[in-house]
């Protein structure tokens, strides 16, 4: 296997993370039919680059990005027994370089940032019927935590 190399993102990378996020909601497009048609954007990657709060990183193989990944700082419930945590997002690798491990590094060096930040606990948020990401997130360890459901005022009886 190729050397798989996890940094952090620079800014002058924006074009190709834009592609990389463009390539997400191309794969979630399906699972939800409440996206608009015209090309929108998840993320401001320019500020989440330059942000203290928040660590964008990128994986690189042989001076090529093939994955990216990001991880922000959210305020916690007032119920929660903590007052902040990490939250996970932009994960992506191409799909030619995909079942090689790549998705578990770039976790594992997000969850290394939010451990040095002090934060108890990480998530992230996944389509249900999106059943290959559920599978690599609980192949690292994630569990399934709450589940969002919704109606719309057409379906209601």
């Amino acid at each position: 296997m190729e050397e798989i190399n996890i940094r952090q993102a620079r800014i002058e990378e924006l074009p190709v993370l834009l592609e990389f996020e463009k390539g997400i909601i191309k794969a979630e497009r399906p699972f939800d039919e409440t996206f608009v048609t015209e090309d929108f954007n998840y993320y401001d990657l320019a500020k989440m680059i330059e942000n203290e709060e928040t660590e964008v990183v990128v994986a690189e193989s042989n001076g090529q990005l093939v994955g990216a990944g990001h991880v922000r700082i959210l305020p916690a419930k007032p119920y929660n027994q903590f007052d902040r945590y990490a939250f996970l997002g932009f994960m992506y690798v191409v799909p030619e370089q995909r079942g090689k491990g790549i998705n578990r590094l770039i976790i594992k060096k997000l969850v290394e940032w939010a451990r040095q930040k002090g934060l108890p606990e990480v998530r992230l948020q996944v389509y249900d019927a999106n059943k290959s990401a559920v599978a690599a997130y609980e192949k690292v360890g994630f569990k399934k935590h709450l589940v969002e459901m919704r109606l719309t005022t057409d379906e209601l009886l």
